[in-house]
């Protein structure tokens, strides 16, 4: 139980059941092609965050909706396994556990289908039993694959509570409600929802910097956007100057769920070292998701603490 413990990390967002294919290379519409590999795994934006945040030891709790069936049952169990307090997962006769469809080719790119299921019944009423803990919390983190309603009462009520907030639009709307920008004290998307929010391109470093520089101006407090390999890129309200933050090169096996893993590693950074400038968090979240990459799986490649160099702590 998490009454009397001081968390370092919540998450309110989604979980997905990934029902993955391996395959030589993506389908094109209407084509049927051999895979050679299938498997189950546990996915969704909010839970792989919650997961990445604990593994590295932060104490954190998940804010869901899952089905009462099977995929519900497991997903608690493996929230446990990952130890995830689960005090604020709650199980639904109406509607089944979110399920997201997976395609991952050879060369480590992917295609995903979303069936949001319970997550959507997520709502602002669930969040009221959350705020004696969040009082007490340290970061809350929300994406956009549960109701948007749910996701911005969430992040408004950190705020009151003097609670940093991550935010990470994704999957992107264009058309976002502009208290968003002003309760997120970390703004953090990658190119394309950098791109659909700002309607600026970003294939390069410095349309990036330029698309981060257009959402700052919204009211964020800093805005990270993820670059893939190249690293990202960190803007901050207080200071007028971009920084590119590069990762290390590797061999990409699979990026399923990189962006959850860095930003999961965010969350642990902003909570347990709180002084540490902006700009060395993003660099350590860059390492950890780096790792992630190596490994197939989209939690199961998401490292633990003691897989990770002590320089990282």
């Amino acid at each position: 139980m998490i009454s009397n413990k001081a968390l370092d990390v919540i998450v309110v967002g989604s979980c997905m059941t990934d029902l993955v294919s391996q395959a030589p290379r993506l389908p094109k519409a209407g084509e049927t092609i051999h895979g050679h590999k299938f498997f189950i795994g546990f996915g969704g934006k909010g839970a792989n965050q919650c997961v990445q945040a604990a593994r590295l030891g932060a104490e954190s709790a998940v804010v869901c909706k899952v089905g009462k069936d099977f995929f519900g049952d497991n997903y608690i169990q493996n929230f446990k396994d990952s130890g995830v307090h689960t005090d604020f997962v709650q199980q639904t006769s109406d509607a089944a556990t979110g399920t997201a469809s997976i395609i991952v080719n050879d060369a480590g790119e992917n295609a995903i289908v979303i069936v949001a299921g319970a997550n959507m019944l997520l709502n602002t009423e669930d969040l009221k039993h959350i705020q004696p803990s969040l009082n007490r919390a340290k970061v809350l983190v929300c994406q956009l694959e549960i109701s948007a309603q749910t996701c911005l009462k969430a992040l408004c009520m950190a705020r009151d509570s003097r609670v940093k907030t991550i935010f990470n639009p994704a999957p992107a709307i264009p058309f976002l409600d502009a208290e968003f920008y002003r309760v997120s004290d970390v703004f953090c998307c990658n190119e394309s929802e950098a791109e659909l929010l700002t309607g600026c391109p970003v294939s390069s470093v410095d349309e990036a910097e330029r698309a981060g520089q257009t959402l700052l101006a919204r009211g964020c407090g800093a805005v990270i956007i993820t670059l893939g390999p190249q690293g990202c890129v960190v803007l901050q309200a207080e200071g007028s100057t971009s920084k590119l933050i590069p990762t290390e090169a590797v061999t990409a096996v699979d990026t399923t769920g990189a962006g959850d893993s860095f930003i999961g590693a965010l969350g642990f950074y902003m909570a347990r070292y709180p002084t540490m400038p902006l700009e060395e968090m993003a660099r350590r979240a860059n390492q950890v998701a780096s790792v992630s990459v190596q490994t197939m799986g989209t939690q199961t490649s998401f490292p633990f603490r003691k897989d990770l160099p002590a320089a990282l702590f």
